[in-house]
């Protein structure tokens, strides 16, 4: 019965792709300058903000605003009060480097042809710019502070500098201690584990990478506060990455450990951002590369196309917008003891619409009141400036019921259904079966594709046949293919790929590839 249940709710989605399918062009077009004329309007006063871009390494929504009851963060989530926040937002690829050169260039893998850690796009792909580029380019002081690119080939070995930051990046002098021995045994002696509490008196320099990384970051910001300049400060932590290693504390779970550590750091980022007295004038935008299994699907891992490794936190801080007006000097994230404080906050606002970090380029030159790159043609390689990924400030103001209502009184039906938004991910595989380097194959060992469409309903994958040498995926050549309906199997355990008829869903992932 549940068979036939699900089948049925698949026949009502291939219905409705068909449908979207359907629509035509023009009448989408007009909908869409309604839209963008009327978020423009409401976008005006926050012309000319700075921009605190934190972003996080393999940081799944293990979070108290996300209805996580073990961990403890109460200053994310106390940000998060403050924030409009997204609830189904996913990674373009779920391993660092194609990850985040994805959402830092608005364009997708296939177009910046990383999928491993061993090329630049500048030169491998297209001179793409990227979105601190674009916001340096528009009169901002651009920085970055600890791991925002992915450090090494895929970003130059120079953090795309200079064409992305104004002025050298920033990392902490402790990274290269990363894998050194500094867990000490029962015995006394120190091993290199990629698990264990520390003394952080005990550690190299008397500190870790991610403190560091914070201390900076608050420098940087009393120097732009002393100068006044508008700046893009993007600030990457590196835990909860693996070794998880994060100071002492009592607590269960080392993953959750580290996320309570990075916890402290963002607290302490964002205390100085009020001491600086700019909480009023900075757009706060947090969000992770990619998520990460724990334990899911028997792995402990990142590497594959399912939610837990995708799906990541992702949420903005608009003053004016997704909050009142703050009046100056007024504290707005006062630090707090993740130890010490029971809090229960609740997200301003939270939307379960499925989005894209591939997004984050227009929507946050839209926020901050900057031209919105065009959409990139169906082919990109020569175009310098464009996106992949549309803005999602539309979905800012508009409570879901209103959302849904709006839906349900639309006199254009095909329009929407046409609106249902949808998120692509994709991961390379070496081989059909295991083999050592199945998890992270180098461009040149890659043989199959795996293409991924999640929507708020269900997950669709399909796995076909990949030339690595002309960047080439054969969709008449399907070597597997898997389907996870949501509402009755939200951990995506029961593959009913093989029981179903999908070819509307594969139609549909072809239709989005070919465009």
């Amino acid at each position: 019965m549940a068979a036939a249940s699900r089948c049925c709710a698949a026949a009502w989605l291939c219905l409705l792709g068909l449908l979207r399918d359907a629509v035509a062009f023009a009448p989408e077009a007009a909908a869409a300058t309604r839209r963008l004329r009327t978020r423009r309007a409401a976008v005006g006063p926050r012309d000319g903000m700075n921009v605190l871009f934190i972003v996080v390494d393999d940081l799944r929504p293990v979070l108290g605003c996300y209805g996580d009851k073990l961990v403890k963060s109460p200053n994310i989530d106390q940000l998060a009060s403050q924030s409009i926040v997204f609830s189904n937002a996913y990674a373009q690829q779920a391993v660092c480097a194609p990850s985040r050169v994805s959402f830092l260039t608005g364009r997708r893998p296939d177009t910046t042809r990383l999928y491993d850690f061993y090329s630049y796009w500048r030169v491998h792909a297209g001179n793409y710019s990227t979105m601190p580029q674009y916001f340096k380019e528009n009169g901002y002081v651009t920085l970055s502070v600890g791991k925002v690119f992915h450090p090494g080939v895929s970003s130059n070995h120079s953090d795309d500098y200079p064409y992305s930051w104004s002025v050298p990046p920033f990392h902490p002098s402790t990274g290269k201690y990363e894998n050194d021995k500094t867990c000490r045994g029962k015995d006394g002696k120190l091993y290199a584990n990629l698990v264990c509490p520390v003394d952080v008196a005990e550690m190299p320099s008397g500190t870790l990478p991610d403190i560091q990384s914070t201390e900076e970051a608050i420098r940087l910001l009393n120097v732009m506060k002393t100068n006044k300049q508008k700046f893009f400060l993007a600030v990457g932590y590196h835990k909860p990455h693996i070794p998880l290693r994060y100071p002492q504390r009592q607590i269960r779970q080392s993953y959750y450990a580290a996320v309570s550590y990075v916890d402290m750091q963002v607290g302490l980022l964002l205390d100085a951002l009020d001491d600086v007295g700019l909480s009023n004038s900075t757009i706060v935008v947090f969000t992770a590369d990619h998520g990460w299994s724990l334990g899911e699907h028997g792995e402990w891992a990142k590497y594959s196309n399912f939610d837990v490794a995708t799906r990541v936190p992702l949420m903005f801080y608009v003053p004016g917008m997704t909050t009142s007006s703050v009046s100056q000097g007024e504290r707005v994230f006062p630090y707090l003891d993740p130890f010490s404080h029971i809090l229960g906050l609740v997200p301003q606002g939270q939307s379960k619409k499925v989005v894209e970090l591939v997004s984050l380029f227009s929507t946050l030159a839209e926020l901050a009141g900057l031209q919105v790159p065009p959409v990139c043609p169906e082919t990109s390689f020569h175009v310098a400036l464009c996106t992949e990924g549309a803005s999602i400030v539309q979905y800012f103001n508009a409570s879901e019921d209103k959302m849904e209502e709006e839906k349900d009184g639309c006199d254009d039906t095909y329009r929407c259904f046409n609106e249902e938004p949808v998120a692509f991910s994709q991961y390379p595989r070496p081989a059909d079966t295991p083999q050592w380097n199945s998890d992270k194959p180098k461009l040149k060992d890659i043989r199959i594709m795996g293409y991924s469409m999640r929507t708020i309903d269900y997950r669709y994958t399909v796995w076909v046949g990949f030339n690595p040498n002309i960047f080439h995926a054969n969709f008449e050549d399907v070597h597997a293919g898997e389907l996870y309906m949501v509402e009755t199997d939200p951990n995506q355990d029961y593959n009913i790929y093989n029981n179903t008829s999908h070819g509307c869903f594969f139609k549909k992932i072809l239709g989005f590839l070919k465009h």
